[in-house]
């Protein structure tokens, strides 16, 4: 990457970041806030908004954390889960992660994926192409690891509007895949699966999508499926604790077994779908009650601008609180969920239209943090109570994954895991 491409990026990520504020979507119901989007999607100053500028913007692969978790949300997705196949186990698992990261390395650069390389993305640079690598529960069992095992990466709760698809959740391995462009994007994705081999098989899959880079005429928080300004309730990466809530330290939590977590993450990966038929028939002032924020800027409705803090306490003419009790905003802000936070990075998605009308879309919810007890579960469990947001939401599939640091110069992502 060259000094040019650092600062693009840097810069990218700071203006983008510095747009999301202080409360969150967080679409309750099951363990998925829905809460919103990591980082917005317009460009800063200096970030590039056209063809070559765009396409030569490149992510490290290298460094103290994985790609993918503090970069800026990009404009197409994929995310994925995979099974180690029948007698495969630890050795096979190394090797694969030796594999993945390897390909992810040169795709990242911009370079081909290697001898089998398709050719799909010949003519592109790498359009701020992430790949990111986790780990499930299960795969500490079918690798004998289970020593090693994080308590933190322990089952999600139920929560009470769960309905969740087995079949769409967990997995072994889990595999993120954003870049501002489709094809660069499926070309990962494709590179990816067939170094897979004989070691692994896909659990599922999933397809999501964000504004693209440029498409606003200045840089603003991105909107959902909704039509809602979603990304307000970021924690910021300039914020004092931020490390603190998003990464996990060198010295723990955990036994001294687990230090190969040092700089990792552990991301919630929720599947939302989201009743757009009749949340579109609410008129605007009820969309907004359900919320608690404006539509048009996102806005908390005790007034000011997006990231002016909300007045929990102000009453409206007739004596209720002008943030309704049960609006998602009210119920997701830290303030009332003793500070817990999560950076929610999340896409968009749509698998069609169903036979009775109604498109099958929403959010491909993903949240990171140190640790998911303090983060996502306690909102979750907040929200499951009583959000108003959750009659026009459906959480479908879900999963947790401990997603180690970044792997220094000649390391393979998890090699302080596998090999040790």
């Amino acid at each position: 990457m060259t000094e040019t491409d650092i600062e693009i990026s840097r810069r990218r990520l700071l203006g983008t970041v510095g747009a999301a504020g202080a409360a969150g979507l967080a679409l309750g119901g099951t363990g998925g806030a829905l809460v919103h989007s990591a980082l917005s999607d317009g460009p800063a100053d200096g970030a590039p908004a056209a063809g070559g500028a765009l396409g030569s913007t490149a992510v490290a692969f290298h460094g103290e954390h994985q790609a993918g978790i503090t970069t800026p949300g990009q404009a197409k997705g994929h995310v994925l889960a995979f099974d180690l196949k029948p007698g495969a186990g630890r050795k096979e698992a190394a090797a694969l992660l030796r594999r993945w990261s390897e390909t992810a390395r040169r795709l990242m650069a911009g370079e081909p994926a290697g001898a089998g390389d398709t050719g799909i993305a010949l003519d592109a640079g790498p359009c701020a192409l992430s790949v990111t690598f986790g780990f499930g529960y299960s795969f500490f069992d079918r690798t004998g690891l289970t020593a090693r095992r994080p308590v933190a990466l322990d089952p999600l709760p139920a929560f009470s509007s769960d309905v969740l698809d087995p079949k769409r959740s967990n997995g072994d391995l889990w595999v993120q895949i954003g870049a501002d462009d489709g094809l660069v994007a499926f070309h990962a994705l494709r590179a990816l699966q067939k170094d897979a081999g004989d070691a692994a098989s896909v659990r599922w899959q999933m397809n999501g999508f964000n504004r693209a880079p440029g498409a606003t005429a200045s840089p603003m928080t991105s909107r959902n499926l909704m039509g809602q300004v979603d990304g307000t309730a970021n924690p910021k990466p300039a914020d004092k604790d931020f490390d603190r809530r998003i990464f996990v330290p060198d010295a723990g939590p955990g036994p001294a077994g687990h230090a190969w977590m040092a700089g990792g993450s552990y991301a919630v990966v929720r599947r939302i779908r989201m009743l757009l038929d009749p949340w579109e028939k609410l008129a605007l002032a009820k969309q907004e009650q359900v919320i608690g924020r404006r539509k048009a800027d996102g806005a908390p409705l005790t007034g000011g601008t997006e990231t002016t803090e909300m007045d929990l306490n102000k009453l409206g003419a007739d004596g209720k609180p002008v943030i309704p009790s049960n609006a998602h905003a009210r119920i997701s802000a830290p303030a009332q969920n003793g500070g817990a936070a999560m950076l929610r990075r999340p896409f968009s998605y749509h698998d069609g239209i169903g036979p009775d009308g109604a498109p099958d879309a929403g959010l491909l919810f993903i949240c990171w943090q140190a640790d998911p007890l303090r983060g996502f579960v306690p909102v979750q469990r907040k929200l499951d109570r009583g959000d108003a947001l959750s009659e026009f939401i459906r959480h479908e599939s879900s999963g947790l994954y401990a997603v180690p640091g970044g792997p220094r110069p000649g390391e393979y992502v998890g090699q302080r895991l596998l090999e040790a």
